[in-house]
């Protein structure tokens, strides 16, 4: 049992938001959620109000799922559109300026319960590493 909660257009950055990700990925959500209460970054509290959408949509898909046991299966975050402010810009060399781009993301996780599988598979996703997915797929066979 799988359960996907997004948030798209955040007004942040994914790699600073990658690096939230990065501390809650693998994880009981109980055990993400103390975890992201203390983190000093902006984009915890975004990536807390999607794990929170998570788990609420986790238990309204199977009335019987046991949220102790629910885990943090895959999360990224993926690049948004620029927004070109066209009224600000920055001064550059030589009397040039530049446009300030105000960067966005999309923020995707996915929460499961925790059987043995969804984890090997969602460890190998994580590492990014093909041989090591190879690795999960002759083990399942």
């Amino acid at each position: 049992m799988e359960a996907t909660a997004t948030a798209n257009y955040l007004g942040t950055g994914n790699r600073k938001v990658a690096l939230v990700l990065a501390l809650i990925r693998g994880k009981r959500v109980e055990e993400a959620l103390g975890t992201l209460r203390f983190v000093p970054n902006a984009g915890a509290a975004l990536v807390e109000k999607a794990l929170r959408s998570a788990l609420a949509n986790a238990a309204s898909r199977n009335a019987n799922v046991n949220l102790e046991e629910v885990r943090v299966l895959r999360c990224w975050a993926n690049k948004g559109p620029l927004q070109r402010n066209a009224k600000r810009f920055i001064p550059r060399a030589m009397g040039r300026a530049s446009a300030i781009h105000k960067r966005t993301c999309h923020l995707t996780i996915v929460v499961g319960d925790s059987s043995a599988d969804s984890l090997k598979v969602s460890a190998a996703v994580s590492a990014g590493s093909g041989a090591s997915m190879a690795r999960v797929r002759k083990e399942k066979r």
